[in-house]
């Protein structure tokens, strides 16, 4: 989210105070923000230009088209643009003796064609590094050739992910530059080519010496090994080629990392040393807070990060450098002063000393850091501000701002397409133009000074960032400001202990996790807001993604401001407001009852909506239910499963191992009361069922085998296994598939068929098999609604309601039409997922806050069904 600006974000020009003055919008024309508390300036107003701004959005935009384009595109437009500009230079040049506020607008528009050129030109030059060259030729061919690579960024691990019914296995990522490459003939050919190297396998149990040999790569290291290339993942990718390992060879060194890097690489070491001993939170979060380093984060903790917008903090970016130069400088405001605080003056540093001093300072937080572009970006920022401190000129950081984002594009155009350049630039931007004005409303109307600035810079950053994030996660958090006001103030000290921490750890480890063991108690209340705010149960709503979803936030956005103005001026309206936000995020069970939420009263059976697989739960008793499946993704069955208010899980059935069944499972037992695991008989795929005992295992839960003619009952649900037949016998070609347990459920009035994903040589066998076809109130349809269905027994089940778990786009062609016709024609109500979220079955009128539809009553004696809809 980049509201790492919650904590000053690195942006302020030390000797400046944030948002003083007023601003130059542009030659003869100016607009007023609101001095920051405290300043100096405090009651008078100080220009601030802002014709930087309108050059660096010209050459970021045009550096960002180009990339998406090719490098002849990028010449084509730096031709037409300079020349255009040069022009109306010359013709700004002669103006200025004859009107100087046409030759003003002139030198405007010449400065902005002239970026774009330079924009453009840039790009073209890093997108030919991507064309040139015999890498996108191999790529295209999927050759298999050895190459020198010098690794350009920091490994990083990508989980496991679910495509299907399969798991593909974790994978180890880094970007290189590709230095020689072997083409036809054996020859070596010298090249720079970036690339994106992908090393296979790595999580997999029994392969952690190679893990070891691949992750362990520093930033310039140079490694000799055979790599079968491929098209890039996407267009427009800072990536010629993917070239993934083959083989099981590790990596053949030819090119030591430069000493820089080495140093580097022996502090991040020497912090996770340090680390070691601490809680788990603190060991995981610290090395993240201090230099970006994730490799030890839970996916728990990623999670909950995720769910309240805390991310940020976990990528070093302005706020770090600020404290760190807050250290040095001392206050805002005094930077620049004789009188000025911090450790420079104490060391004796006159004021070019102590900028020379801040100057090594950057240096030494982007080598550790790693040149991310949050830290690029913040690190820009200090350095321009460390000139006007070097030279005694006092700047606004605004036009600073805009020569840093101008300066990085034209260095680095591959940043314009970058979401974390993005986001970190638009949270400083929002911190110096729109949080000052805010800050000031709040103090106007009582609130306390701090608290407003902490409130107006939280809330600036998420409503600035809040369209380009809803971009990456298709939800908005309600819950990211509190989070982060919360969590904010703790993170300095963090980072200051933790600094420390890293710079002595090289001396000595005791001092070292002297420090860390202090550190470690803030950073475990960063981890405590983010859990409490993650479950909550209103903690985020689902958002369209895409851009059609940013610009539809990014509106309602515009919308909501001038109303929070208005509310502001009454503090009943302010009170009312806030009370209806604590009701939507706690959510209290007399209030989900009297809205009709889901879930709806006395639901029998739920659907959740866990994408392309399934997971559904059969109510029996308050807080308690029997899962059958747990799809594909541990955190959306999790949160399904919170939504129910399901606390204790007696037995969780998983019909076969088919990942998109089973790979949430860690997700079911996350938190909860579960007896045990019960499952199919046949163990394929096989490290499928491996990764489900041991899943099990780690949380002391038994794993026991169901086969047919089993009947069990829990709480009022009551259920029959007729498939698989306990002695194998089994039929198809299907193999995990034709195993799927089907089970014939009773709760209450209404009877279930769950019927896995069984394929037609199943659903025969079925019809042949005395009560393998039930006549039944809900069926959940076979295989997430295949094609692959037997007629007659889907005629023969006759359900009132169909429900179909799929996932939206999901490739696979599920739902099929004719399947969906088939269960229409025989008078079912079709519901699916994919087009309204979790569904829930209740006898008698369906309720919910989407309504719902209710099932075929007509049948003699059958009960009254209401079908509900998440959304």
């Amino acid at each position: 989210m980049g509201t790492r600006s919650v904590r000053g974000a690195g942006a302020t020009a030390p000797g400046e105070e944030e948002g003083s003055g007023e601003v130059l919008a542009g030659p003869g024309t100016k607009s007023e923000v609101s001095a920051g508390p405290g300043s100096k300036g405090a009651g008078r107003q100080e220009g601030v230009d802002l014709r930087l701004v309108l050059p660096a959005l010209g050459a970021w935009g045009a550096a960002a088209l180009v990339l998406g384009l090719s490098a002849w595109a990028g010449i084509w437009i730096a031709v037409v643009c300079g020349a255009v500009g040069g022009g109306l230079l010359l013709l700004g040049g002669k103006g200025e003796r004859t009107g100087r506020g046409e030759s003003g607008r002139r030198w405007m528009v010449a400065a902005v064609l002239v970026c774009i050129g330079a924009g453009a030109a840039s790009a073209a030059v890093g997108r030919a590094d991507v064309e040139r060259g015999p890498v996108p030729g191999l790529a295209r061919d999927g050759a298999v050739t050895e190459a020198v690579v010098e690794v350009t960024g920091e490994p990083r691990a990508r989980p496991p992910a679910v495509r299907g019914g399969r798991e593909l296995p974790g994978e180890l990522l880094w970007e290189g530059e590709v230095r020689e490459v072997e083409v036809r003939g054996g020859r070596m050919v010298r090249v720079r080519t970036p690339v994106l190297v992908v090393v296979d396998g790595v999580m997999e149990p029994g392969r952690e010496k190679k893990a070891r040999e691949w992750s362990r790569l520093l930033p310039t290291t140079r490694v000799r090994a055979r790599f079968r290339w491929a098209s890039p993942w996407a267009p427009g990718q800072r990536a010629a080629a993917v070239a993934r390992v083959h083989g099981e060879a590790g990596p053949v060194l030819v090119g030591q990392p430069s000493v820089a890097e080495r140093l580097a690489g022996k502090l991040r070491d020497g912090l996770r040393g340090a680390v070691a001993p601490l809680h788990p939170d603190a060991r995981a979060l610290l090395p993240g807070l201090v230099v970006g380093d994730t490799s030890g984060l839970t996916p728990e903790l990623e999670r909950v990060f995720q769910a309240t917008d805390l991310t940020h903090l976990l990528a070093v970016s302005g706020g770090n450098f600020a404290v760190l130069l807050a250290l040095l400088l001392g206050p805002q405001g005094r930077a620049a002063l004789a009188e000025r605080g911090g450790l420079a003056p104490r060391l004796g540093l006159s004021l070019r000393g102590t900028a020379a001093a801040g100057g090594a300072l950057c240096a030494g937080f982007v080598i550790v850091c790693g040149a991310e572009p949050s830290v690029v970006r913040a690190a820009g920022c200090g350095a321009v501000a460390l000139m006007a401190l070097a030279t005694g000129r006092r700047r606004s950081m605004v036009p600073a701002l805009a020569a840093v984002v101008l300066a990085l594009v034209l260095w680095e155009p591959w940043l314009a397409r970058s979401y974390g350049f993005v986001l970190s630039v638009l949270a400083t931007g929002a911190l110096l133009t729109v949080a000052p004005s805010w800050s000031a409303a709040l103090r106007r109307r009582g609130v306390p000074s701090r608290l407003a600035e902490g409130l107006a810079a939280a809330a600036a950053a998420q409503a600035v960032c809040a369209p380009v994030v809803v971009l990456l996660s298709e939800r908005v958090s309600l819950v990211a400001v509190p989070c982060n006001l919360l969590a904010g103030p703790l993170v300095a000290p963090a980072t200051v202990l933790g600094f420390g921490a890293l710079v002595l750890a090289p001396l000595g480890q005791t001092p070292a996790q002297a420090l860390a063991w202090c550190a470690g108690w803030p950073v475990r209340w960063v981890a405590g807001v983010a859990r409490a705010g993650a479950a909550l149960p209103g903690a985020g709503i689902a958002w369209p993604g895409g851009w059609v979803g940013a610009g539809l936030l990014a509106g309602t956005v515009l919308v909501l401001v001038p109303l929070g103005r208005t509310v502001l001026r009454s503090r009943w309206l302010v009170c009312g407001c806030a009370l209806l936000l604590v009701l939507v995020v706690v959510r209290p069970a007399p209030v989900t009852r009297v809205l009709g939420a889901w879930p709806p009263a006395g639901w029998r059976f739920a659907m959740c909506d866990v994408g392309q697989g399934d997971a559904t739960v059969l109510a029996a008793g308050v807080g308690t239910a029997v899962v059958v499946d747990a799809g594909p993704d541990p955190d959306r069955v999790a949160g399904c499963l919170d939504r129910l208010g399901v606390r204790r899980v007696p037995l969780v059935l998983l019909s076969h191992f088919h990942a998109d069944h089973v790979a949430g499972l860690e997700g079911v037992l996350r938190g909860r009361a579960v007896g045990a695991v019960q499952t199919t008989a046949l163990a394929e795929p096989a490290g499928q069922a491996a990764a489900v005992r041991r899943t099990a295992a780690e949380q002391g839960v038994p794993v026991l085998t169901a086969a047919a003619g089993e009947r069990r009952a829990v709480g009022g649900v009551s259920w029959e296994v007729l498939w698989p037949p306990a002695g194998g016998g089994l039929v198809g070609e299907e193999g995990p598939n034709d195993a799927s347990l089907v089970l014939s459920v009773q709760t209450g009035g209404v009877r279930l068929l769950l019927a896995g994903d069984v394929e037609p040589a199943v659903q025969r066998e079925l019809l042949r098999r005395p009560g393998g076809a039930p006549r039944v109130d809900v069926l959940k349809v076979p295989h997430h609604g295949s094609a692959y269905q037997e007629g007659e027994w889907m005629r023969r089940v006759a359900p009132r309601v169909a429900l179909v778990s799929v996932g939206a786009d999901n490739g696979y062609g599920h739902p099929a039409p004719r399947t969906l016709d088939a269960l229409r024609a025989g008078g079912a109500l079709v519901e699916r997922t994919d087009q309204h979220g979790g569904l829930a079955v209740t006898e008698g009128p369906a309720a919910g806050r989407n309504g719902g539809r209710e099932g075929d009553g007509e049948r003699k004696g059958a009960v009254r069904l209401g079908v509900s809809r998440e959304r």
